[in-house]
């Protein structure tokens, strides 16, 4: 067990909370994780229940991995839809999971093989290749790149499959988000340090009070809640025992090369969680560890049929608001994960949680993030007057937040470059090739 405890945290790595508290603190970030980790699969055409088992599998072999060191939670992928889905339309629904199996724990295989790489050169490259003048604007586009999606949420309502301006939609964001502001700031104790969670219990039921108002169904709790099964065992499919293998070429060859792109995410969430917690979790427990942990992660979740997974910033955002960082809650909530699986009435209560609700909690989440980032620059004392850094992070910037994708291959399942990692691709190159000073300087 390491010596060094960070005095910020209210419950530091491995801080033990009481059994109530970590009840509580472990269903805040099933919450959180929960909207996005059941979209994807509902959006490709995989079980749910199976994407939230896989999770939480993943979660805990992370954990595992990393030996309990780095609170990451690992949640399903969007870096694959495209791939997912054009593989589910060429193959159809049961070769098409098949052959994403494959290109998942290919994926996954491609992480452990660069971790293997990263063991035998060792790390001490990163300090000079991500800087603070690149890591900072980097994790404030982490933050800033989900902000449209946060809006969005908070403000359009689907009516006859168009999105619509809805008022009402916007109401229930801002008591959702002046809930967790309030509970933030102006509680104590235990009350403090579930924000977010109460958050979103007050913005349920003001969408419910308000859905009946206005006559409105914001909250399907019948469809999703009353009608559904109390057990309901996920769509588990397993090669070899559940079906006869066979291979799908196009599988891997267009799925493995996504996870370069989900390596650079995973950079950024270690970033982040550096900056969180005080600590270097590139050296310990190493960066050839936190590959290998998403890495194994990915191939467990390909391998029982759940999709591609990848660290959440959702969970980072609660761990920067609420100051709790104990591995032991993000462990708490990959338990709830794998249990709530089977539990069909549970997860639909969470799945009906209106978007307006996850909108307004996103805009604390993916905000203090950005402000992580922000907080590195500030800490370093980069000197902006120097034209070298003004230029390095004036693009990561609008690269990152305005989302300038690098595309190239077929029409019809390109190979894509986010955001996010062309960002970080570019700051990492303009510091590499740009003089200290300008010659005019």
């Amino acid at each position: 067990m390491e010596n060094f405890r960070n005095n910020e945290a209210i419950l530091d790595i491995h801080d033990k909370p009481s059994p109530l508290a970590w009840f509580g603190l472990s269903l805040q970030h099933l919450f959180a994780m929960f909207g996005a980790t059941v979209l994807v699969p509902i959006l490709v055409g995989i079980d749910p229940g199976i994407a939230l088992m896989s999770s939480g599998l993943g979660t805990l072999a992370h954990l595992t991995v990393t030996k309990y060191k780095l609170p990451a939670y690992m949640g399903s992928s969007f870096a694959y839809i495209g791939a997912m889905q054009s593989l589910m339309n060429t193959l159809g629904e049961k070769e098409g999971l098949h052959a994403i199996q494959q290109g998942a724990v290919t994926g996954g295989l491609v992480y452990l093989i660069v971790a293997l790489v990263v063991k035998s050169v060792g790390s001490a490259w990163i300090d000079k290749v991500l800087p603070p003048i690149v890591v900072g604007p980097i994790v404030m586009v982490i933050g800033l790149s989900l902000a449209g999606t946060a809006v969005s949420d908070s403000m359009y309502q689907m009516v006859d499959g168009k999105q619509v301006y809805s008022l009402t939609f916007l109401t229930i964001a801002m008591i959702t988000v002046l809930s967790v502001i309030f509970f933030n700031m102006f509680t104590k104790g235990f009350i403090s340090l579930i924000p977010i969670l109460l958050g979103i219990i007050i913005g349920y039921v003001s969408a419910v009070v308000l859905g009946s108002v206005t006559g409105v169904e914001i909250v399907p709790f019948q469809t999703m809640v009353v009608d559904a099964p109390l057990f309901q065992a996920p769509n588990i499919e397993i090669p070899f025992v559940n079906y006869d293998f066979k291979l799908y070429p196009a599988a891997i060859l267009t799925m493995a090369p996504i996870a370069f792109v989900t390596m650079t995410e995973h950079f950024g969430h270690v970033m982040v969680l550096n900056e969180l917690t005080k600590r270097d979790f590139f050296k310990d427990p190493g960066l050839d560890r936190t590959l290998t942990g998403d890495g194994l992660a990915q191939v467990i979740a390909g391998f029982v049929g759940g999709p591609p997974v990848t660290s959440y910033g959702e969970n980072i955002g609660v761990m920067a608001i609420t100051r709790v960082h104990s591995v032991f809650v993000i462990a708490g909530a990959a338990g709830f994960a794998v249990v709530l699986s089977f539990v069909g009435k549970v997860s639909g209560l969470i799945r009906s949680i209106p978007t307006p609700v996850i909108g307004g909690v996103s805009f604390v989440l993916f905000g203090v993030i950005a402000a992580a980032g922000l907080k590195i620059i500030v800490q370093n004392k980069i000197d902006f007057d120097k034209k070298r850094n003004l230029l390095i992070a004036s693009v990561i910037l609008v690269v990152g937040i305005g989302n300038l994708i690098l595309q190239f291959g077929p029409t019809e399942n390109p190979f894509q470059v986010t955001g996010v990692a062309f960002a970080t691709v570019l700051g990492i190159i303009l510091n590499a090739i740009l003089p200290e000073k300008a010659r005019n300087e």
